[in-house]
């Protein structure tokens, strides 16, 4: 299999010779995710605290504008997708140097968003608001799209593409781990968030993010470059036609966008849970530090346990017991805030094997999708799957709005009564528990590829590219 395979990708790429791939590959792609999270784990986190305590916007009118912003981003993940493919490749790649040009006015438009003018009405913050946010998103396509499409592209062996997605995961749990741990030991004094503390947070963050793009453009390498077909090249009644009957496509998106509205919605209830719930603001550095140290340690686990057993089972034994969890703590409302961290650990461990392997999986349809159509349109397919992705970020970030809303919150208030205390503990429990045991039917009976089915046809497609 493995020399079908590593055979394949060498008659896919220039006659120029490529270095095979290895460890610098893994490093370059981790710090792609490194820089996309720095601003996105940070808006997930403080965004919305900033606009209602900051910007003095209503809840409810934040959630609007989130789930507005999303639903625009999951069309430009599309058409950027679309523009993408429709490039040719150039001697450093065909999605390489798009996260370079981009990254730079991305992460400039990430720092205006903490920007606060002051003396300026509260119209004038709710407009800058909408027009930096949707900026911000727009640009955010054009770096992670070129980004989430070069893993199908870098190797075609099954088993190396799930290391690169944990490998993308451990990027991203890096940025959370800073982030989480020392976001809100900057952003926080006496329990409330500062502007200019924000700002500067922000500033420190867009560097580090900067530095991150460049390093994933100079360590990573393009392998796999499809040869052109002039007479199916742009038939997007051909794409669409396989788009739908692309079923492992279909379910994942269904099961990412149910599971984007999960993190989003406890990334942005969580803060509000420790905040005013457990009246510590300070204990979101500990569960941030927490959730990226079960994902380490779950990491080494995952190449094993994916080639023993594969990737959508390892994947439905971690959200079944992740319901569980969050479920028992549900009904724990009592717990002290010590208590609740140690327990939603556990949560968190198996949550960490879906969202290891969850990028493998983004290949594993692009595949399938060739597979259909003797076509490699990676930017296409995976705009889709990002547009899902978006969607979900735009029902959970209206639901949260929303929801932190119906609660009762008001954010002009020392102390929140005790109906709304007991409707964000119970937004930080049940909802995930909901969440992750619908994913787990999804993946279970839905979902079509399994171990076998995924070692077929990556065999399938390095006997037609050989050929």
């Amino acid at each position: 299999m493995n020399q079908s395979l590593n055979h394949s990708e060498g008659t896919q790429v220039n006659s120029k010779a490529v270095r095979p791939f290895g460890m610098r590959d893994k490093l370059g792609y981790l710090f792609g995710d490194f820089g996309n999270d720095f601003f996105f784990i940070l808006v997930s986190a403080f965004l919305m605290v900033y606009y209602t305590d900051i910007f003095h916007i209503s809840a409810e009118v934040v959630g609007i504008l989130f789930f507005t912003a999303r639903l625009w981003d999951a069309v430009a993940d599309m058409a950027w997708g679309r523009f993408i493919d429709m490039r040719k490749a150039t001697r450093h790649g065909k999605f390489k140097p798009w996260i370079l040009r981009m990254s730079f006015p991305l992460v400039l438009s990430g720092v205006l968003m903490f920007v606060k003018i002051p003396g300026m009405s509260d119209g004038f913050y709710l407009a800058w608001a909408f027009v930096t946010y949707i900026v911000w998103g727009t640009l955010y396509s054009t770096v992670n799209i070129p980004y989430g499409s070069m893993a199908s592209v870098i190797t075609s062996d099954p088993v190396e593409r799930t290391t690169l997605s944990t490998w993308r995961t451990m990027g991203a749990m890096l940025a959370s781990l800073i982030i989480n741990v020392l976001g809100p030991l900057i952003v926080f004094v006496d329990n409330r968030m500062d502007a200019d503390r924000m700002f500067m947070a922000a500033v420190l963050f867009g560097v580090l993010a900067i530095s991150c793009y460049v390093a994933c453009y100079k360590l990573s390498t393009e392998r796999i470059v499809a040869p052109e077909r002039p007479q199916e090249k742009r038939n997007m009644r051909l794409t669409v036609r396989a788009l739908i009957r692309n079923k492992p496509l279909i379910w994942i998106l269904i099961a990412s966008l149910i599971f984007m509205v999960n993190m989003m919605l406890i990334g942005t209830v969580n803060t509000y849970l420790f905040k005013d719930y457990f009246s510590d603001a300070r204990m979101l550095s500990i569960i941030g530090f927490v959730q990226a140290a079960t994902v380490f340690l779950a990491m080494p686990l995952v190449k094993p346990l994916v080639t023993r057993f594969g990737k959508k089972e390892l994947a439905s034994v971690g959200m079944a017991l992740a319901s569980i969890v969050y479920l028992l703590l549900y009904f724990l409302s009592d717990i002290s805030a010590m208590g609740f961290v140690a327990l939603s650990a556990i949560g968190m461990f198996a949550m960490g094997f879906f969202n290891l392997v969850i990028w493998a999986f983004v290949t594993d349809v692009i595949d399938y999708h060739e597979h259909l159509t003797d076509m490699r349109e990676d930017a296409t397919v995976y705009s889709i799957y990002s547009m899902a992705r978006k969607v979900g970020q735009a029902i959970a970030g209206g639901i949260g709005g929303y929801a932190i809303g119906a609660v009762g919150y008001q954010a002009t208030v020392q102390q929140q009564t005790t109906d709304t205390l007991q409707g964000i503990y119970s937004l930080a429990t049940l909802v995930p528990a909901i969440v992750y045991l619908i994913i787990f039917l999804i993946m279970v009976f839905l979902y079509p590829l399994s171990k076998k089915r995924t070692l077929q046809l990556s065999a399938d497609l390095a006997a037609k590219r050989g050929s």
